[in-house]
């Protein structure tokens, strides 16, 4: 018995904001960013809430057919059929994000409402970019509670585990450092508690103290965005009316005025992440080795055995090194990164589906997922599709 994948879904905004556009805002251009991390491009919400993106991508777990305004994609597990999952059946919803709506309600909530999981428990989790492996082993941590002999828990027999984010609210448009690196969008994942000999084998989560403060982001964040992107918008939703070609972005001045004031909130956190980009480079490397061996260990795998690991798309290189590291090649990795960039919490969801709906993951397939990034957080599971 145990938690079961049986949905999974992704949702992004439909603005494609490429390395060549970012040049209009900073100093880069395409060839530094992709050598330096393998993005070409990313997704910025232009209207579209962090609500708005994570029912998309949960109505896509579920197998919900939606006009949604959104772009999304969702992969059901065969032997579910045709059949959509009424929402009204959740009794469990945890959203991961580090850029919610709001505070208060929780993003869970607003997603459990405009969804009609009218009986689901719902709560935020933040765990910054290890947020989906948090995610889902609290979920199925409460899940096998809850099904334990005796319990006297509330039932849980289904849960959406959903990674929203929409970073570029928080991102400084004018530190090519990390402008470069993240983008918006949503992955949700539906889990049901089965007899069946698949699912959650073994879950595995660590924390180091960010002691230099090496990523950080502080909650007094402002909501401005470069006017850049409002041209951007603006073309491309032109391009798709009259299904012609996109025209060049108009000649913005690199200008640090364009980009949100900078300036420390009281616990001396700056308004946008922050990062420095070596230490935590050091860290991740480390930390998705490990992960990916502790995960295999715990549930008495070889790293051999595992079909897919889907990592947390923060950065190509990391992934590299890691594959190199373990002795495995790249095929065995999801990279997503390319057209999506840095999601945070969503990123390893995102992942998960596109693995899923291009069928390099298949029903029967072994897969670890592993996160890192802010806390300093990292994790890993391993689970039997």
């Amino acid at each position: 018995m145990g938690c079961t994948i049986t949905g999974c879904g992704k949702a992004a905004p439909k603005l494609v904001v490429t390395n060549d556009d970012l040049a209009h805002l900073v100093d880069t251009d395409d060839e530094w960013i992709v050598q330096r991390t393998g993005i070409r491009a990313r997704r910025i919400a232009q209207g579209e809430s962090a609500t708005d993106l994570a029912v998309a991508a949960a109505e896509a777990a579920l197998g919900i057919e939606s006009d949604s305004a959104v772009e999304r994609s969702g992969w059901r597990r065969p032997a579910s059929g045709s059949k959509a999952v009424d929402p009204a059946s959740i009794d469990l919803v945890i959203c991961m994000t580090i850029s919610p709506d709001a505070a208060m309600p929780s993003q869970a909530a607003l997603v459990r409402r405009r969804l009609g999981a009218q009986r689901a428990v719902c709560f935020d989790l933040n765990a910054a970019c290890s947020g989906c492996v948090y995610g889902l082993s609290v979920a199925e941590s409460m899940m096998a509670a809850a099904n334990a002999p005796g319990s006297a828990r509330n039932p849980l027999r289904r849960a959406l585990v959903i990674g929203v984010e929409r970073l570029s609210r928080v991102v400084d448009w004018s530190d090519r450092s990390t402008c470069i690196l993240f983008g918006d969008g949503a992955g949700a994942v539906l889990l049901e508690w089965s007899d069946a000999e698949t699912g959650i084998r073994s879950t595995f989560l660590r924390n180091t103290d960010d002691i230099d403060g090496v990523l950080t982001l502080g909650a007094g964040r402002k909501d401005d965005l470069p006017p850049l992107f409002a041209a951007l918008a603006a073309e491309q939703a032109s391009a798709r009316q009259s299904a012609g070609p996109a025209k060049a972005a108009p000649g913005f001045e690199k200008s640090a005025d364009q980009a949100p004031e900078s300036a420390l909130d009281p616990q001396g956190f700056p308004p946008h992440i922050a990062m420095s980009g070596q230490a935590v480079f050091r860290f991740a490397t480390a930390a998705v080795v490990e992960a990916i061996e502790e995960a295999c260990a715990r549930a008495g795998a070889d790293v051999d055995e595992v079909d897919l690991i889907v990592p947390h798309q923060a950065n190509e290189r990391i992934i590299r090194y890691a594959a190199k590291k373990l002795g495995l090649p790249m095929e065995r990795f999801q990279l997503s990164i390319e057209s999506s960039a840095n999601t945070s919490a969503a990123s390893a969801l995102m992942a998960l589906t596109d693995a899923l709906v291009q069928e390099r993951l298949r029903v029967g397939d072994t897969a670890v997922m592993v996160g890192f990034g802010g806390g300093l957080t990292a994790g890993s599971v391993l689970f039997h599709l």
